[in-house]
Protein backbone atom coordinates (compact mmCIF):
# COMPACT_ATOMS: atom_id res chain seq x y z
CA UNK A 1 0.00 0.00 0.00
CA UNK A 2 0.98 3.40 -0.52
CA UNK A 3 1.35 6.03 1.98
CA UNK A 4 -1.58 7.87 1.52
CA UNK A 5 -3.49 4.88 1.28
CA UNK A 6 -2.40 3.99 4.30
CA UNK A 7 -3.20 7.42 6.12
CA UNK A 8 -6.59 7.23 4.44
CA UNK A 9 -7.31 3.83 6.00
CA UNK A 10 -6.44 4.49 9.40
CA UNK A 11 -8.18 7.40 9.88
CA UNK A 12 -11.05 5.71 8.48
CA UNK A 13 -10.56 3.19 11.22
CA UNK A 14 -10.44 5.87 13.41
CA UNK A 15 -13.47 7.58 12.67
CA UNK A 16 -15.27 4.70 12.27
CA UNK A 17 -14.42 4.11 16.59
CA UNK A 18 -15.23 7.54 17.61
CA UNK A 19 -18.49 6.94 15.85
CA UNK A 20 -19.15 3.78 17.45
CA UNK A 21 -18.75 5.02 21.12
CA UNK A 22 -20.06 8.81 20.45
CA UNK A 23 -23.43 7.92 21.16
CA UNK A 24 -23.06 5.43 24.21
CA UNK A 25 -20.32 7.30 25.64
CA UNK A 26 -22.08 10.89 25.76
CA UNK A 27 -25.22 9.29 26.84
CA UNK A 28 -23.81 7.45 29.92
CA UNK A 29 -21.75 10.30 30.75
CA UNK A 30 -25.58 12.63 30.61
CA UNK A 31 -26.60 10.19 32.97
CA UNK A 32 -23.39 10.59 35.56
CA UNK A 33 -24.06 14.01 36.12
CA UNK A 34 -28.21 14.00 36.36
CA UNK A 35 -28.25 10.41 38.71
CA UNK A 36 -29.85 11.78 41.81
CA UNK A 37 -27.65 8.43 43.22
CA UNK A 38 -24.28 8.30 44.77
CA UNK A 39 -22.19 4.90 45.11
CA UNK A 40 -21.20 3.38 48.19
CA UNK A 41 -17.66 4.17 47.39
CA UNK A 42 -18.32 7.83 46.76
CA UNK A 43 -20.27 8.59 49.84
CA UNK A 44 -16.98 7.13 51.57
CA UNK A 45 -15.31 9.61 49.82
CA UNK A 46 -17.21 12.48 50.88
CA UNK A 47 -17.37 11.73 54.42
CA UNK A 48 -13.22 11.86 54.26
CA UNK A 49 -13.60 15.02 52.25
CA UNK A 50 -16.18 16.44 54.90
CA UNK A 51 -18.55 17.68 52.11
CA UNK A 52 -22.22 17.60 51.34
CA UNK A 53 -22.15 16.12 47.71
CA UNK A 54 -25.94 17.35 47.55
CA UNK A 55 -24.89 21.32 48.46
CA UNK A 56 -26.12 22.71 45.69
CA UNK A 57 -23.48 25.59 45.08
CA UNK A 58 -23.38 28.87 43.29
CA UNK A 59 -21.00 29.52 40.64
CA UNK A 60 -18.48 31.59 42.98
CA UNK A 61 -18.29 28.82 45.39
CA UNK A 62 -17.84 26.34 43.14
CA UNK A 63 -14.77 28.13 41.82
CA UNK A 64 -13.61 28.41 44.99
CA UNK A 65 -14.04 24.69 45.71
CA UNK A 66 -11.81 24.26 41.84
CA UNK A 67 -9.43 26.90 43.13
CA UNK A 68 -8.64 25.25 46.78
CA UNK A 69 -8.46 21.93 45.49
CA UNK A 70 -6.24 22.74 42.87
CA UNK A 71 -4.05 24.44 45.21
CA UNK A 72 -3.84 21.70 47.59
CA UNK A 73 -3.18 19.55 44.73
CA UNK A 74 0.05 21.98 43.62
CA UNK A 75 1.14 22.04 47.06
CA UNK A 76 1.07 17.68 47.36
CA UNK A 77 2.66 17.50 43.93
CA UNK A 78 5.90 19.83 45.05
CA UNK A 79 6.10 18.71 48.25
CA UNK A 80 6.61 15.01 46.36
CA UNK A 81 8.99 16.04 43.74
CA UNK A 82 10.97 18.43 46.68
CA UNK A 83 11.02 14.63 48.69
CA UNK A 84 11.94 12.49 46.55
CA UNK A 85 15.33 11.10 47.61
CA UNK A 86 13.88 10.28 50.97
CA UNK A 87 10.42 8.42 49.88
CA UNK A 88 10.15 4.86 48.73
CA UNK A 89 10.59 3.61 44.83
CA UNK A 90 12.81 6.64 44.33
CA UNK A 91 15.05 4.31 42.27
CA UNK A 92 17.93 6.93 43.89
CA UNK A 93 16.87 9.73 41.95
CA UNK A 94 16.93 12.84 44.19
CA UNK A 95 14.69 15.83 44.66
CA UNK A 96 13.81 18.48 42.12
CA UNK A 97 15.04 21.87 42.35
CA UNK A 98 12.48 24.54 43.06
CA UNK A 99 12.10 26.35 40.37
CA UNK A 100 11.67 22.79 38.03
CA UNK A 101 9.72 21.47 40.96
CA UNK A 102 6.96 24.60 40.87
CA UNK A 103 7.06 24.11 37.11
CA UNK A 104 6.05 20.48 37.24
CA UNK A 105 3.43 21.04 40.02
CA UNK A 106 1.96 23.47 38.12
CA UNK A 107 2.22 21.31 35.23
CA UNK A 108 0.06 17.80 35.97
CA UNK A 109 -2.65 20.41 37.98
CA UNK A 110 -3.63 22.17 35.06
CA UNK A 111 -3.73 19.41 32.84
CA UNK A 112 -0.37 20.87 30.89
CA UNK A 113 2.42 17.76 31.41
CA UNK A 114 5.20 19.73 30.03
CA UNK A 115 8.05 18.64 30.85
CA UNK A 116 10.99 20.07 31.12
CA UNK A 117 12.60 16.67 32.84
CA UNK A 118 13.81 13.15 31.51
CA UNK A 119 11.63 11.43 33.24
CA UNK A 120 13.81 8.28 33.57
CA UNK A 121 16.20 10.80 35.04
CA UNK A 122 13.86 12.45 37.24
CA UNK A 123 11.32 11.04 38.46
CA UNK A 124 10.72 7.37 40.50
CA UNK A 125 7.93 4.86 40.29
CA UNK A 126 6.40 6.53 43.35
CA UNK A 127 5.94 9.91 41.88
CA UNK A 128 5.08 8.75 38.74
CA UNK A 129 2.28 6.90 40.52
CA UNK A 130 1.16 8.86 43.39
CA UNK A 131 2.05 12.13 41.86
CA UNK A 132 2.13 12.46 38.21
CA UNK A 133 -0.93 9.59 37.80
CA UNK A 134 -2.79 11.02 40.35
CA UNK A 135 -3.11 14.32 38.57
CA UNK A 136 -3.70 13.09 35.85
CA UNK A 137 -7.24 11.90 37.25
CA UNK A 138 -7.91 14.93 38.93
CA UNK A 139 -7.12 17.66 36.59
CA UNK A 140 -9.09 15.93 33.83
CA UNK A 141 -11.92 15.32 36.05
CA UNK A 142 -11.51 19.52 36.88
CA UNK A 143 -12.10 19.78 32.84
CA UNK A 144 -15.23 18.16 32.72
CA UNK A 145 -17.08 19.16 36.24
CA UNK A 146 -16.49 22.46 34.62
CA UNK A 147 -17.94 22.36 31.19
CA UNK A 148 -20.70 20.24 33.55
CA UNK A 149 -21.39 23.70 35.49
CA UNK A 150 -22.02 25.12 32.44
CA UNK A 151 -24.02 22.81 30.71
CA UNK A 152 -26.33 23.93 33.99
CA UNK A 153 -25.97 26.95 33.91
CA UNK A 154 -27.48 26.99 30.49
CA UNK A 155 -29.91 24.01 31.40
CA UNK A 156 -31.65 25.65 34.24
CA UNK A 157 -34.08 28.37 34.77
CA UNK A 158 -34.06 30.78 37.61
CA UNK A 159 -31.59 28.75 39.81
CA UNK A 160 -29.53 31.74 41.38
CA UNK A 161 -26.51 31.25 40.23
CA UNK A 162 -26.32 27.33 41.51
CA UNK A 163 -24.66 25.49 39.12
CA UNK A 164 -24.30 22.04 40.84
CA UNK A 165 -21.80 20.41 43.18
CA UNK A 166 -18.12 20.39 42.37
CA UNK A 167 -17.02 17.62 44.84
CA UNK A 168 -19.77 15.58 43.13
CA UNK A 169 -18.89 16.11 40.10
CA UNK A 170 -14.60 15.61 40.68
CA UNK A 171 -15.82 12.20 42.20
CA UNK A 172 -18.15 10.61 39.99
CA UNK A 173 -16.06 11.88 36.82
CA UNK A 174 -13.08 9.82 38.61
CA UNK A 175 -15.20 6.91 39.61
CA UNK A 176 -17.61 6.24 36.89
CA UNK A 177 -16.06 7.45 34.07
CA UNK A 178 -12.20 7.79 33.96
CA UNK A 179 -11.28 4.93 36.86
CA UNK A 180 -13.23 2.23 34.67
CA UNK A 181 -12.17 3.02 31.50
CA UNK A 182 -8.54 3.35 32.48
CA UNK A 183 -8.37 -0.50 33.41
CA UNK A 184 -10.13 -1.83 30.53
CA UNK A 185 -7.38 0.58 28.04
CA UNK A 186 -4.74 -0.27 30.53
CA UNK A 187 -4.79 -3.94 30.33
CA UNK A 188 -5.60 -3.94 26.52
CA UNK A 189 -2.28 -1.52 26.82
CA UNK A 190 -0.29 -4.26 28.49
CA UNK A 191 -1.65 -7.12 25.96
CA UNK A 192 -0.31 -4.71 23.60
CA UNK A 193 3.19 -5.17 24.58
CA UNK A 194 3.65 -1.78 26.77
CA UNK A 195 5.02 -3.13 29.85
CA UNK A 196 3.92 -2.64 33.72
CA UNK A 197 6.16 -3.53 36.45
CA UNK A 198 7.70 -2.03 39.57
CA UNK A 199 11.52 -2.71 38.11
CA UNK A 200 14.37 -0.47 38.67
CA UNK A 201 16.64 -0.54 35.89
CA UNK A 202 17.95 -3.87 34.63
CA UNK A 203 21.17 -4.57 32.57
CA UNK A 204 20.18 -6.54 29.03
CA UNK A 205 22.46 -7.44 26.50
CA UNK A 206 22.64 -5.55 23.37
CA UNK A 207 22.82 -6.77 19.34
CA UNK A 208 25.87 -5.52 19.30
CA UNK A 209 27.70 -7.31 22.28
CA UNK A 210 27.30 -4.53 24.76
CA UNK A 211 25.13 -3.92 27.52
CA UNK A 212 22.88 -1.66 28.40
CA UNK A 213 20.24 -0.27 31.67
CA UNK A 214 16.61 -0.37 30.48
CA UNK A 215 14.43 0.99 33.30
CA UNK A 216 10.77 -0.57 33.93
CA UNK A 217 7.99 0.62 35.34
CA UNK A 218 4.31 1.01 35.88
CA UNK A 219 3.81 2.53 32.41
CA UNK A 220 0.58 1.07 31.14
CA UNK A 221 -1.76 2.53 34.05
CA UNK A 222 -0.32 5.32 33.11
CA UNK A 223 -0.24 5.50 29.82
CA UNK A 224 -4.10 4.86 29.66
CA UNK A 225 -5.35 7.98 31.54
CA UNK A 226 -2.47 10.22 30.26
CA UNK A 227 -4.30 9.47 26.70
CA UNK A 228 -8.09 9.24 28.12
CA UNK A 229 -7.79 12.02 30.24
CA UNK A 230 -5.76 14.44 27.56
CA UNK A 231 -2.64 15.09 29.95
CA UNK A 232 0.32 13.82 27.80
CA UNK A 233 3.08 13.53 29.98
CA UNK A 234 5.45 10.56 29.24
CA UNK A 235 6.78 8.17 31.44
CA UNK A 236 10.11 8.12 28.91
CA UNK A 237 11.53 11.48 27.87
CA UNK A 238 10.22 9.89 24.29
CA UNK A 239 6.71 9.54 24.97
CA UNK A 240 4.47 8.32 22.74
CA UNK A 241 7.56 7.38 20.22
CA UNK A 242 9.18 4.95 23.12
CA UNK A 243 8.71 1.42 22.58
CA UNK A 244 7.58 0.58 26.21
CA UNK A 245 4.51 3.21 26.32
CA UNK A 246 3.71 2.64 22.35
CA UNK A 247 4.99 -0.54 21.23
CA UNK A 248 2.62 -1.27 17.73
CA UNK A 249 1.25 1.01 15.43
CA UNK A 250 -2.02 -0.99 16.85
CA UNK A 251 -1.38 0.32 20.12
CA UNK A 252 -0.73 3.94 18.61
CA UNK A 253 -4.24 4.05 17.02
CA UNK A 254 -5.86 2.87 20.33
CA UNK A 255 -3.73 5.95 21.75
CA UNK A 256 -4.76 8.23 19.45
CA UNK A 257 -8.30 6.83 19.71
CA UNK A 258 -8.58 7.55 23.57
CA UNK A 259 -7.14 11.00 23.60
CA UNK A 260 -10.35 12.18 21.44
CA UNK A 261 -13.32 9.57 22.66
CA UNK A 262 -14.05 11.83 25.65
CA UNK A 263 -13.74 15.29 23.91
CA UNK A 264 -15.82 13.92 20.76
CA UNK A 265 -18.66 12.00 23.24
CA UNK A 266 -18.81 15.49 25.71
CA UNK A 267 -21.61 17.56 22.73
CA UNK A 268 -23.70 14.22 23.00
CA UNK A 269 -23.58 14.77 26.69
CA UNK A 270 -23.82 18.48 26.49
CA UNK A 271 -27.41 17.65 23.70
CA UNK A 272 -28.79 15.68 26.57
CA UNK A 273 -28.40 17.46 29.49
CA UNK A 274 -30.06 20.78 27.96
CA UNK A 275 -32.63 19.16 26.25
CA UNK A 276 -31.91 19.56 22.82
CA UNK A 277 -29.52 16.72 20.74
CA UNK A 278 -29.16 18.30 17.77
CA UNK A 279 -27.49 21.29 19.68
CA UNK A 280 -24.68 18.22 20.38
CA UNK A 281 -24.72 17.45 16.94
CA UNK A 282 -24.17 20.73 15.48
CA UNK A 283 -21.07 21.31 18.12
CA UNK A 284 -19.33 18.19 16.87
CA UNK A 285 -20.11 18.76 13.32
CA UNK A 286 -17.84 21.86 13.92
CA UNK A 287 -15.25 20.16 16.04
CA UNK A 288 -14.99 17.02 13.59
CA UNK A 289 -14.60 19.68 10.68
CA UNK A 290 -11.82 21.34 12.18
CA UNK A 291 -10.23 18.21 13.00
CA UNK A 292 -9.88 16.75 9.98
CA UNK A 293 -8.97 19.88 8.54
CA UNK A 294 -5.95 19.66 10.24
CA UNK A 295 -4.95 15.58 9.56
CA UNK A 296 -5.37 16.38 6.32
CA UNK A 297 -3.09 19.39 5.79
CA UNK A 298 -0.94 17.98 8.51
CA UNK A 299 -0.73 14.60 6.62
CA UNK A 300 -0.14 16.44 3.28
CA UNK A 301 2.78 18.78 4.60
CA UNK A 302 4.69 15.34 6.19
CA UNK A 303 3.88 12.95 2.75
CA UNK A 304 4.87 15.92 0.67
CA UNK A 305 7.87 17.16 2.78
CA UNK A 306 10.52 19.85 0.37
CA UNK A 307 13.78 18.59 -0.39
CA UNK A 308 15.46 15.82 -1.87
CA UNK A 309 16.13 14.07 1.19
CA UNK A 310 11.97 14.10 1.88
CA UNK A 311 11.40 13.19 -1.90
CA UNK A 312 13.91 10.00 -1.38
CA UNK A 313 12.53 8.42 1.67
CA UNK A 314 8.75 9.26 0.30
CA UNK A 315 8.17 11.56 2.91
CA UNK A 316 9.46 14.12 5.99
CA UNK A 317 10.85 10.67 7.90
CA UNK A 318 13.58 13.07 10.49
CA UNK A 319 12.11 12.82 13.99
CA UNK A 320 9.44 10.22 13.30
CA UNK A 321 9.59 6.59 14.77
CA UNK A 322 9.78 3.83 12.06
CA UNK A 323 7.00 1.42 13.37
CA UNK A 324 4.77 4.37 12.79
CA UNK A 325 5.75 6.18 9.83
CA UNK A 326 4.97 10.20 8.58
CA UNK A 327 1.22 9.30 8.13
CA UNK A 328 0.73 7.94 12.01
CA UNK A 329 2.70 10.49 13.35
CA UNK A 330 0.96 13.37 11.49
CA UNK A 331 -2.20 11.56 12.75
CA UNK A 332 -1.01 11.94 15.98
CA UNK A 333 0.22 15.54 15.65
CA UNK A 334 -2.67 16.43 14.51
CA UNK A 335 -4.36 15.04 16.82
CA UNK A 336 -2.05 15.75 20.20
CA UNK A 337 -2.57 19.18 19.09
CA UNK A 338 -6.45 19.93 18.49
CA UNK A 339 -6.78 18.68 22.01
CA UNK A 340 -5.12 19.40 25.45
CA UNK A 341 -3.08 16.44 25.14
CA UNK A 342 0.42 17.35 24.60
CA UNK A 343 2.08 13.54 24.13
CA UNK A 344 3.99 12.99 20.94
CA UNK A 345 5.22 9.95 19.02
CA UNK A 346 7.32 12.01 16.85
CA UNK A 347 9.30 15.02 17.36
CA UNK A 348 7.73 18.52 16.66
CA UNK A 349 10.68 20.27 15.93
CA UNK A 350 10.95 18.23 12.79
CA UNK A 351 7.63 18.94 11.39
CA UNK A 352 7.90 20.43 7.81
CA UNK A 353 7.53 24.15 8.52
CA UNK A 354 4.04 23.73 7.60
CA UNK A 355 2.90 20.89 9.87
CA UNK A 356 4.79 22.68 12.38
CA UNK A 357 2.44 25.93 11.76
CA UNK A 358 -0.44 23.21 11.77
CA UNK A 359 0.25 22.39 14.95
CA UNK A 360 0.63 25.62 16.87
CA UNK A 361 -2.60 27.18 14.99
CA UNK A 362 -4.87 23.94 16.34
CA UNK A 363 -3.60 24.81 19.90
CA UNK A 364 -3.89 28.51 19.35
CA UNK A 365 -7.56 27.74 18.39
CA UNK A 366 -8.30 26.74 22.10
CA UNK A 367 -8.01 23.06 21.36
CA UNK A 368 -11.55 22.95 20.81
CA UNK A 369 -11.82 20.47 17.84
CA UNK A 370 -12.17 18.73 19.86
CA UNK A 371 -10.20 20.47 22.76
CA UNK A 372 -9.57 18.73 26.55
CA UNK A 373 -11.61 16.94 28.60
CA UNK A 374 -14.35 19.31 29.42
CA UNK A 375 -12.22 21.98 28.55
CA UNK A 376 -12.43 21.67 24.78
CA UNK A 377 -16.53 21.93 24.71
CA UNK A 378 -16.65 25.32 27.41
CA UNK A 379 -14.07 26.60 24.87
CA UNK A 380 -16.30 26.22 21.58
CA UNK A 381 -19.71 27.09 23.79
CA UNK A 382 -17.96 30.31 24.82
CA UNK A 383 -17.74 30.70 20.86
CA UNK A 384 -20.71 29.60 20.13
CA UNK A 385 -22.04 32.84 22.25
CA UNK A 386 -19.70 34.79 19.96
CA UNK A 387 -21.36 33.56 16.93
CA UNK A 388 -25.04 34.19 18.43
CA UNK A 389 -24.37 37.57 19.30
CA UNK A 390 -22.56 38.25 15.74
CA UNK A 391 -25.86 36.66 14.33
CA UNK A 392 -27.82 39.00 16.74
CA UNK A 393 -25.86 42.51 15.57
CA UNK A 394 -26.78 41.15 12.15
CA UNK A 395 -30.46 40.83 12.14
CA UNK A 396 -30.68 43.68 14.62
CA UNK A 397 -32.35 41.58 17.59
CA UNK A 398 -31.45 40.47 21.31
CA UNK A 399 -29.11 37.55 21.18
CA UNK A 400 -30.30 34.48 22.44
CA UNK A 401 -28.61 31.17 22.76
CA UNK A 402 -31.07 27.87 24.44
CA UNK A 403 -33.45 30.77 25.79
CA UNK A 404 -31.12 32.57 27.85
CA UNK A 405 -30.22 36.35 27.05
CA UNK A 406 -26.96 37.10 26.08
CA UNK A 407 -26.31 41.02 27.09
CA UNK A 408 -23.59 43.19 28.22
CA UNK A 409 -22.14 41.23 30.81
CA UNK A 410 -22.26 38.07 29.57
CA UNK A 411 -20.79 39.09 26.43
CA UNK A 412 -17.57 41.18 28.64
CA UNK A 413 -17.12 37.72 30.15
CA UNK A 414 -16.94 36.21 26.68
CA UNK A 415 -14.59 38.70 25.31
CA UNK A 416 -12.47 38.42 28.28
CA UNK A 417 -11.87 35.11 27.76
CA UNK A 418 -11.22 35.27 24.06
CA UNK A 419 -8.54 37.89 24.26
CA UNK A 420 -7.16 36.33 27.78
CA UNK A 421 -4.98 33.16 26.35
CA UNK A 422 -3.37 35.21 23.06
CA UNK A 423 -2.94 37.69 25.69
CA UNK A 424 -0.55 35.27 28.22
CA UNK A 425 0.75 33.62 25.08
CA UNK A 426 2.03 36.87 23.38
CA UNK A 427 3.22 38.46 25.99
CA UNK A 428 5.40 35.40 27.44
CA UNK A 429 6.46 34.74 23.77
CA UNK A 430 7.87 38.73 23.17
CA UNK A 431 9.10 38.81 26.74
CA UNK A 432 11.36 35.66 26.00
CA UNK A 433 12.83 36.57 22.48
CA UNK A 434 13.46 40.39 24.22
CA UNK A 435 15.72 39.02 27.44
CA UNK A 436 19.12 37.54 27.55
CA UNK A 437 17.53 34.84 29.51
CA UNK A 438 14.77 34.31 27.20
CA UNK A 439 17.39 34.16 23.75
CA UNK A 440 19.98 31.89 25.45
CA UNK A 441 17.39 28.71 25.07
CA UNK A 442 16.82 29.13 21.64
CA UNK A 443 18.57 26.86 19.35
CA UNK A 444 17.64 28.05 16.04
CA UNK A 445 18.62 31.62 14.54
CA UNK A 446 15.66 33.15 12.95
CA UNK A 447 11.89 32.04 11.77
CA UNK A 448 12.40 28.90 13.62
CA UNK A 449 13.60 30.33 16.46
CA UNK A 450 11.36 32.32 16.96
CA UNK A 451 8.52 29.21 16.29
CA UNK A 452 10.30 27.65 19.12
CA UNK A 453 10.07 30.19 21.71
CA UNK A 454 5.97 31.04 19.90
CA UNK A 455 5.41 26.94 20.18
CA UNK A 456 5.99 26.70 23.78
CA UNK A 457 4.31 29.63 25.22
CA UNK A 458 0.93 28.41 22.96
CA UNK A 459 1.23 24.79 24.42
CA UNK A 460 1.76 26.15 28.16
CA UNK A 461 -0.80 28.67 27.82
CA UNK A 462 -3.26 26.23 26.58
CA UNK A 463 -2.36 23.48 28.58
CA UNK A 464 -1.22 21.48 26.07
CA UNK A 465 2.49 20.52 27.28
CA UNK A 466 3.82 19.48 24.06
CA UNK A 467 6.74 21.33 22.77
CA UNK A 468 9.96 22.12 19.83
CA UNK A 469 11.75 20.43 22.02
CA UNK A 470 14.69 22.78 20.28
CA UNK A 471 14.62 25.10 23.12
CA UNK A 472 16.20 24.73 26.31
CA UNK A 473 13.70 25.22 28.80
CA UNK A 474 15.21 23.31 31.77
CA UNK A 475 16.31 27.11 33.36
CA UNK A 476 14.99 28.60 35.79
CA UNK A 477 13.75 31.60 33.25
CA UNK A 478 11.58 29.47 31.43
CA UNK A 479 10.36 27.14 34.49
CA UNK A 480 8.93 30.09 36.59
CA UNK A 481 7.71 32.12 33.12
CA UNK A 482 6.16 28.41 31.64
CA UNK A 483 4.45 27.91 35.09
CA UNK A 484 3.10 31.27 35.08
CA UNK A 485 1.50 30.96 31.34
CA UNK A 486 0.15 27.25 32.51
CA UNK A 487 -1.25 28.70 35.78
CA UNK A 488 -2.99 31.41 34.07
CA UNK A 489 -4.20 29.94 31.17
CA UNK A 490 -6.13 27.22 33.00
CA UNK A 491 -7.89 29.13 35.66
CA UNK A 492 -8.90 32.77 34.17
CA UNK A 493 -10.86 31.24 31.84
CA UNK A 494 -12.25 28.49 34.02
CA UNK A 495 -12.74 31.79 36.84
CA UNK A 496 -14.65 33.74 33.43
CA UNK A 497 -16.20 29.86 32.14
CA UNK A 498 -18.31 29.71 35.99
CA UNK A 499 -18.93 33.00 36.33
CA UNK A 500 -21.04 32.72 32.56
CA UNK A 501 -22.56 29.61 33.92
CA UNK A 502 -23.97 31.62 36.92
CA UNK A 503 -25.14 34.53 34.85
CA UNK A 504 -27.06 31.75 33.00
CA UNK A 505 -28.63 30.00 35.64
CA UNK A 506 -29.80 33.02 37.18
CA UNK A 507 -31.66 33.68 34.37
CA UNK A 508 -35.72 32.36 33.06
CA UNK A 509 -35.38 30.57 30.43
CA UNK A 510 -37.30 32.57 27.40
CA UNK A 511 -39.25 30.34 24.82
CA UNK A 512 -38.52 30.34 21.51
CA UNK A 513 -39.73 32.27 19.39
CA UNK A 514 -39.93 33.14 15.48
CA UNK A 515 -37.70 35.11 15.50
CA UNK A 516 -35.18 32.90 17.61
CA UNK A 517 -31.98 31.82 15.65
CA UNK A 518 -31.41 28.30 14.95
CA UNK A 519 -28.45 26.94 16.56
CA UNK A 520 -28.38 23.44 15.24
CA UNK A 521 -28.52 23.60 11.77
CA UNK A 522 -26.03 23.66 8.86
CA UNK A 523 -26.00 27.57 8.26
CA UNK A 524 -25.60 28.01 12.13
CA UNK A 525 -22.31 25.36 12.25
CA UNK A 526 -20.87 27.34 9.28
CA UNK A 527 -21.19 30.93 11.09
CA UNK A 528 -19.27 29.07 14.51
CA UNK A 529 -16.71 27.89 11.86
CA UNK A 530 -16.48 30.91 10.10
CA UNK A 531 -15.84 32.59 14.19
CA UNK A 532 -13.58 29.99 15.10
CA UNK A 533 -10.98 30.97 11.92
CA UNK A 534 -11.84 34.54 11.80
CA UNK A 535 -12.16 35.62 15.94
CA UNK A 536 -9.63 33.58 17.44
CA UNK A 537 -7.77 32.72 14.35
CA UNK A 538 -6.48 36.30 12.89
CA UNK A 539 -5.58 36.89 16.40
CA UNK A 540 -2.26 34.94 16.06
CA UNK A 541 -1.68 36.13 11.97
CA UNK A 542 0.94 38.42 12.37
CA UNK A 543 3.46 36.52 14.82
CA UNK A 544 2.62 33.21 12.87
CA UNK A 545 3.48 35.42 9.49
CA UNK A 546 7.43 36.12 11.16
CA UNK A 547 7.85 32.43 12.50
CA UNK A 548 6.10 29.31 10.39
CA UNK A 549 4.80 30.87 7.59
CA UNK A 550 7.94 32.64 7.09
CA UNK A 551 9.97 29.71 7.33
CA UNK A 552 7.54 27.39 4.69
CA UNK A 553 8.16 30.37 2.06
CA UNK A 554 12.03 30.31 2.79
Amino acid sequence: MSATSIAVAQILVLVIALVAVHIPLGGYMARVFTSTRHLRVERAGYRVLRVDPDADQRWSMYLMSVLGFSLVSVLFLYGLERLQAYLPLSLGISGMDPAGAWNTAVSFVTNTNWQWYSGETAAGHLLQMAGFAVQNFLSAAVGIAVVVALIRGLARSGADGRVGNFWSDLVRTVVRILLPISVVAAVVLIGMGVIQNLSAHTEIATLAGGSQHVLGGPVASQEAIKELGTNGGGFFNANSAHPFENPTPLSNLLEIFLLLAIPFSLPRTFGIMVGDRRQGWAIVGVMGTLWAGAVGLLTWAELAGRGLVPAAAGAAMEGKETRFGAAASALFAASTTSTSTGAVNSMHDSLTAAGGGVTIFNMQLGEISPGGTGSGLYGMLVLVIVAVFIAGLMVGRTPEYLGKKIGRQEITLVALYVLATPAIVLMGTAISIATPAGQAGILNSGAHGLSEVLYAFTSAANNNGSAFAGLTVATPFYNVLLGLAMLFGRFVPIALVLALAGRFASQKTVPASAGTLPTHRPLFAGLLLAVVLVVVGLTYIPVLALGPIAEALQ
